[in-house]
């Protein structure tokens, strides 16, 4: 295969028929070691991390997939940590969508003269624009706007999806007894119908999740979710 990005988590292929591949790696953001969703850098690597990783994005994408929502998921192969995807256009270059159900991590570190630590939050929807030497900063709709990257119309889908999917995803992980604080979500174009598309992956690696009051490391998710632990 033609390798046509490397990026920190997950290279991108292009296959000899022409289909886009993205081999999930072993490598996870955070710093010092320690796992953070909302890291910039790889901070380690964990054997089975990127195996792990697909297997619950596949399912998810699915999932999403069976229920009309629409993303740019094709199929896998989990033993070769490969996805085959659609065709798509990102947004500027690159946003990242984060539903909050709680106030922690970035959030608090921000607000916190104004809420708790851990306090709920309705499904709050923000955004933030790819780009790890401004520490992926906040955006506006308006500013988005501004700047062509996406119109008012693509926002207000954008962020109806977000609290879609993130419903189903922690409507899942309620049945398993655990509680989702937070997701990062990608969104991209669909090349040939110009649809907006979930992209990228639905895994431990991009979101907060804890049980009874407990972090659970991303690794572990896996084992709730399929029963492994």
């Amino acid at each position: 295969m033609e390798l046509v990005y490397k990026g920190k988590t997950k290279d991108v292929y292009l296959d000899e028929n022409g289909q886009t591949v993205l081999y999930f790696k072993d490598d996870m953001t955070g710093k010092d070691g320690v796992f953070d969703p909302g890291e910039n850098q790889v901070g380690l690597k964990v054997e089975g991390s990127g195996k792990a990783g697909l297997k619950m994005t596949s399912f998810f994408f699915e999932k999403l997939n069976s229920a009309d929502i629409p993303t740019h998921y094709v199929d896998s192969d989990v033993e070769k940590r490969e996805m085959r995807v659609k065709k798509i256009n990102i947004f500027g270059e690159g946003l990242e969508v984060i539903c909050r159900y709680k106030a922690v991590g970035s959030f608090i570190r921000r607000y916190s003269s104004y809420i708790e630590e851990g306090a709920e939050l309705p499904a709050y929807v923000e955004v933030t624009l790819k780009d790890d030497e401004k520490q992926d900063p906040f955006i506006t709709k308006d500013a988005l706007e501004a700047l062509n990257i996406l119109t008012a119309d693509e926002y207000s889908e954008i962020a109806d999806l977000t609290v879609k999917i993130s419903e189903v995803v922690k409507e899942e992980l309620a049945q398993k007894g655990l509680d989702l604080y937070d997701i990062k979500l990608e969104f991209g174009r669909d090349q040939d119908t110009g649809e907006v598309l979930l992209i990228d992956e639905i895994s431990g690696g991009n979101m907060r999740v804890y049980k009874d009051g407990e972090n659970i490391e991303p690794l572990k998710i896996v084992d709730y979710l399929f029963d492994n632990k």
